[in-house]
């Protein structure tokens, strides 16, 4: 367990945070099994949904909570926000405090826009005076103008959850709970919802941020915690954290994607397994892009073969070889090996491929290739190459940009993008 110590000016500071559940296996569901077995056994277990958290977050930092489903995350939040009682440990937090953990709470479907806006902001810690003064600001970031005086139930989801945002970034607050409300909207409100974070960030507000986005980790965090079964597992940049949460991410999903391809070739050697490793040589199921890698292919062999070539590609979801590695491209001699050795084909590479999921296919073949074709895997195991942005593109090539106005017939460089 990893503990990230609080400090006295810490704006949040949680100090050994205990929260569990009982969870119980029968339940029952009318008043009369309960008048007809008033006595019978209960069997119950017991969730803990965290374990002894030690963390703090400094005044000004904003903070991102990641981990997996289940891992405790909302519950922390909910802790913090004094929803949940905790079972042990100490919250201790600085300042006006404002929650931001379901968009809409509140809300009531029969009432119209503006008198949703008023109830709603009141909820929020805003006075009478103060929710009516900002009813029109809120309306016109939320783009809902003309459906103002429309009752909440005509609305649409994302009619819905815009004007929700639009009230709840109305309150005036020191430290923000935020549980998963960046993803609202089209995407032009999801740039206003952007900027106005950028904005927070930049006022200096004490932000904890609960998301699966990597990508918004990394584009507004300071600094990033990962949970883990209830456990802190790692504090610190948000680049490193996201990292290690998506390896926890896929740390359990098979490494087949579908059913392989019966195997082809003379099977006078065969491939044992393949596998992607890290920089630092560990197994991955997922790979940031722009990272260092290496592909490795054990290969037993069953017949005495010379110089055999061998080839690994990397294949996308439309069926496209999106990188290819073949030694019958950069030599004729690879070796000369013998009944029951085994070998390891490795192929090391700066990782530009595209976000995706990609398959790995392996062939092995005699000096000249063609149809001589000792082992042919395809589909053999699969890697996830993730990033925080997405150009598009199969690969994603490190490239310098400029950009020129153009003044008579020579062009005059403006500005240099890199």
């Amino acid at each position: 367990m990893v503990a990230a110590n609080p400090k006295a000016a810490d704006a949040v500071a949680v100090n050994d945070l205990a929260k569990c559940f009982t969870v119980p296996r029968e339940r029952s569901h009318t008043l009369k099994e309960r008048v007809l077995h008033p006595r019978g056994r209960r069997h119950a277990d017991t969730l803990d949904a965290l374990s002894g958290v030690t963390f703090g977050v400094p005044a000004g930092e904003f903070c991102g909570i990641v981990g997996r489903n289940g891992s405790g995350k909302s519950t922390l939040l909910k802790c913090l926000a004094g929803i949940y009682r905790a079972d042990r440990g100490t919250i201790h937090v600085r300042g006006r405090l404002s929650t931001f953990i379901e968009l809409g709470v509140g809300f009531n479907p029969d009432l119209a826009a503006r008198d949703n806006i008023i109830a709603n902001g009141i909820l929020l810690g805003l006075t009478p005076a103060e929710a009516r003064r900002r009813v029109d600001a809120v309306i016109e970031f939320a783009e809902l103008e003309e459906f103002a005086d429309l009752k909440l139930k005509n609305y649409s989801s994302g009619m819905h959850v815009r004007l929700a945002f639009s009230v709840m970034i109305q309150v005036e607050a020191d430290v923000l709970l935020i549980d998963e409300v960046l993803a609202v909207g089209d995407a032009s409100f999801q740039q206003k919802c952007f900027d106005v974070f950028n904005d927070l960030r930049d006022r200096g507000k004490t932000i904890l941020l609960v998301t699966h986005d990597m990508g918004s980790v990394e584009r507004f965090c300071h600094r990033a915690i990962l949970l883990e079964r209830g456990e802190l597992v790692a504090a610190g940049d948000p680049h490193e954290v996201a990292t290690r949460y998506l390896d926890l991410n896929f740390k359990r999903e098979q490494a087949a994607v579908g059913v392989p391809q019966p195997r082809g070739g003379t099977g006078e050697a065969r491939a044992q397994e393949i596998w992607v490793e890290d920089a630092a040589g560990e197994r991955k199921m997922a790979l940031a892009q722009g990272d260092p890698c290496v592909v490795r292919v054990r290969v037993r062999v069953q017949q005495p073969i010379e110089d055999p070539s061998f080839a690994i590609a990397f294949v996308n979801d439309q069926h496209q070889n999106a990188f290819v590695a073949a030694t019958a491209l950069e030599r004729e001699r690879t070796g000369r090996f013998a009944a029951g050795e085994d070998v390891i084909f490795s192929v090391a590479f700066d990782n530009r491929l595209g976000p995706g999921r990609y398959q790995l296919s392996f062939q092995m073949a005699r000096r000249g290739g063609g149809d001589d074709v000792i082992d042919r895997w395809e589909r053999v195991t699969s890697v996830v190459v993730v990033a925080s942005r997405a150009a598009g593109g199969l690969v994603d090539l490190p490239c310098d940009m400029t950009i020129e106005r153009v003044a008579g017939d020579r062009p005059r460089v403006a500005e240099t993008l890199s």
